[in-house]
């Protein structure tokens, strides 16, 4: 057996712990280093993994070393600082969606990942989903011939505080956009990939709070691609559990992706995933569970097989900063109240 991918893992909040565990059960993974914000936490993350060592600043972290990839899971805002650390550094990186908060943060990173040795994954688990990453293989085998039009939406309860509040903090959080609808706008990006870059995005959005009017609890995006397919990006915080939609119509057939539970971490939700060809309608079995706890699974794996094989990230930097770039100019869009042309993010 090789040795273990050595992994420096820096946030231990919600998510963050739920990164370490399926690092500490992944056999060909290996937790090494832990940074958590503060004195519990630390303590936390000491007692629930003795072999690690424990920091409280990411970047001193960092310049330690002895180990493989960092795998970035702090609020937001921080990504640029601690992901141009590391990939300077020569590391592997692995980091949290989004790549960062503004465009800006996000092109410096996706240079940055250009010149460095190590490798950089964004975290778009959804496309290693046994239900969500099987939809781009049916497309892929021309079941419902060319998608035309694809429609992601969730409906769910409110957002959770985040560690110290941050995720209700404008300034930390950058946007709600860039929360879930990022992972959405990737994946009908990545659906209709075969159809041209988008080109144009309008998007909506209103606040139940007036205290905070830029948090959008409701949200809808339309955006168009070169070939004239297009997609509906559709997400309501202002409603219970959680319960994602996927449709797709192509030229030759459609189908038809549900996923519900009582949250989103859930360990047994209900999932199905049909098919129509055009001649004949099938339920589609999911190979294993379905949910964003099994897909952080395979993304740890995934990570371990770039680390250790050269393997290609589930979602490169290219990637990220398209799905980030695409909820900015959604919220540009709300913000001038009309469709805004796609254009120049990939340029850094």
């Amino acid at each position: 057996m090789p040795p273990p991918v050595r992994f420096a893992l820096a946030g231990f909040g919600a998510w963050g712990k739920l990164h370490a565990k399926s690092i500490h059960h992944d056999a060909g993974a290996q937790l090494v280093a832990i940074c958590a914000p503060t004195e519990p936490t630390r303590t936390e993350a000491r007692d629930a993994y003795p072999e690690a060592q424990i920091f409280a600043d990411p970047l001193e972290m960092i310049a330690r070393g002895g180990f493989d990839i960092v795998d970035i899971v702090t609020p937001s805002h921080t990504h640029r600082e601690i992901a141009m650390a590391a990939l300077q550094s020569g590391f592997h990186v692995l980091l949290e969606k989004p790549m960062a908060t503004t465009l800006e943060d996000c092109k410096a990173i996706a240079a940055a990942a250009e010149k460095s040795k190590g490798r950089l994954a964004v975290g778009h688990e959804f496309r290693l989903s046994s239900q969500w990453g099987e939809i781009k293989k049916i497309i892929q085998r021309g079941t419902i011939g060319e998608p035309q039009y694809v429609l992601v939406e969730l409906l769910r309860k409110p957002y959770r505080l985040g560690a110290g509040g941050w995720r209700y903090d404008p300034a930390r959080v950058g946007s709600w956009v860039l929360e879930e609808p990022i992972h959405f706008f990737d994946l009908a990006r990545w659906y209709l990939e075969g159809s041209g870059d988008p080109v144009e995005l309008y998007a909506y959005g209103n606040s139940r709070d007036p205290q905070r009017p830029q948090l959008f609890d409701n949200f809808s995006a339309m955006f168009r691609c070169a070939n004239g397919s297009y997609a509906v990006v559709s997400q309501t915080l202002a409603a219970f559990e959680h319960h994602q939609t996927v449709k797709i119509s192509g030229t030759r057939g459609a189908l038809w992706a549900g996923w519900s539970g009582a949250l989103d971490r859930t360990l047994e939700p209900t999932a199905f995933l049909k098919v129509f060809d055009g001649e004949n309608l099938a339920d589609m079995p999911l190979e294993q569970q379905s949910g964003e706890v099994f897909e952080l699974r395979s993304q740890i794996a995934r990570c371990v097989e770039m680390v250790r094989d050269g393997k290609t990230p589930a979602a490169t930097a290219r990637d990220g900063l398209w799905s980030a770039g695409l909820c900015l100019v959604a919220e540009e869009s709300i913000r001038q109240k009309r469709p805004l042309p796609v254009t120049g993010l990939l340029k850094f």
